[in-house]
């Protein structure tokens, strides 16, 4: 399974500004939104909510089935510190997997630069300058009707 995280920060969070062993590139990856929305429509939760499944062996049934995978992280602020509001993580298996390498793939761009210097200005206590710096992420037009079944 690969993950889709929308969201730089959260992905600062999770790669430690691309300091952790492993993790030390970050690369954006634009996908058409054509893929994005398949994508959402085909999705599941990650894990069992009663209320959104009827029992836990539905949601396993659906989770086998189903191409990809939606689950909902704090999102992070500079500081990389929780936020009281999630961000999607967009999980992608099978077919979806391969759609996204075959087909949605519009471009990637290696942000190990950028996520260094924005660190650095951080780290410097800078966050103003820090926060000029970040990606230009808006909420997601169509994301609340294709996953109003599946919000936190």
């Amino acid at each position: 399974m690969t993950w889709i995280k929308p969201s730089f920060l959260w992905m600062m969070y999770r790669c430690g500004w691309a300091t952790k062993e492993g993790q030390e590139t970050v690369l954006a990856v634009e996908i058409d939104r054509e893929g994005f929305e398949w994508a959402l429509r085909n999705a599941c939760l990650s894990s069992y909510r009663p209320g959104v499944h009827s029992d836990r062996a539905t949601w396993q049934r659906e989770l086998k089935r189903s191409p990809t995978r939606v689950q909902w992280d704090p999102e992070r602020d500079l500081r990389l510190q929780p936020l009281p509001y999630r961000s999607l993580q967009l999980g992608l298996a099978g077919e979806a997997a391969r759609r996204y390498a075959d087909e949605w793939t519009v471009a990637i761009r290696d942000v190990t630069p950028l996520a260094r210097e924005i660190h650095g200005l951080v780290r410097d206590g800078d966050l103003d300058a820090a926060r000029g710096l970040l990606p230009q992420e808006e909420r997601y037009p169509a994301a609340e009707g294709l996953l109003r079944s599946l919000q936190p």
